[in-house]
């Protein structure tokens, strides 16, 4: 079960981390282009910042917590066989 969960949360968070850089390529790109007088989205990327892009972000970061902390209580709990004697 817990590789399970782990396998599907490192699969979405790898998903969500194209979502994140998509949405930085496309800011840096608009802001150029908003500084250029070019339009180039940046009306719609920042309509979308809110609802979309600032959950993006944070779900990466909680869910890279959360993978860690997954992965510390297994190898908390699993027996230690490394051990000489």
């Amino acid at each position: 079960m817990k590789e399970q969960f782990t396998v599907w949360l490192d699969r979405f968070l790898v998903a969500d981390v194209f979502v994140v850089l998509f949405a930085f390529f496309w800011f840096a790109i608009a802001l150029i282009g908003k500084s250029s007088g070019v339009n180039l989205g940046w009306d719609i990327w920042y309509s979308l910042w809110e609802p979309v892009f600032t959950p993006a972000i944070g779900i990466l970061m909680l869910g890279a917590i959360l993978s860690w902390v997954v992965k510390k209580i297994g190898t908390f709990f699993q027996p230690k066989s490394d051990e000489l004697g």
